[in-house]
């Protein structure tokens, strides 16, 4: 599983994911619980990973929607 986004905005959390469930790509949110079980809403970013082998088509997909600068590094 590759880390595609990490993110407190949970409207961006929205967003990319209804871009990869448009584009059938399989993907999944991590953390989503997390801050409400720490008692601060929004602290933790929530993350979104996709397998390794939808990385690049995701990749390009949100960068299609204008949403590269938010992607994270692919060199990690």
């Amino acid at each position: 599983m590759r880390d595609l986004l990490r993110t407190n905005d949970m409207v961006l959390v929205s967003a990319v994911v209804a871009l990869l469930d448009g584009a059938g790509i399989r993907h999944m949110v991590l953390d989503q619980n997390m801050s409400v079980l720490e008692g601060s809403l929004g602290v933790l970013p929530r993350r979104i990973l996709v397998a390794d082998e939808y990385e690049h088509n995701a990749r390009r997909i949100m960068q299609d929607a204008g949403l590269g600068k938010e992607l994270r590094p692919d060199d990690y």
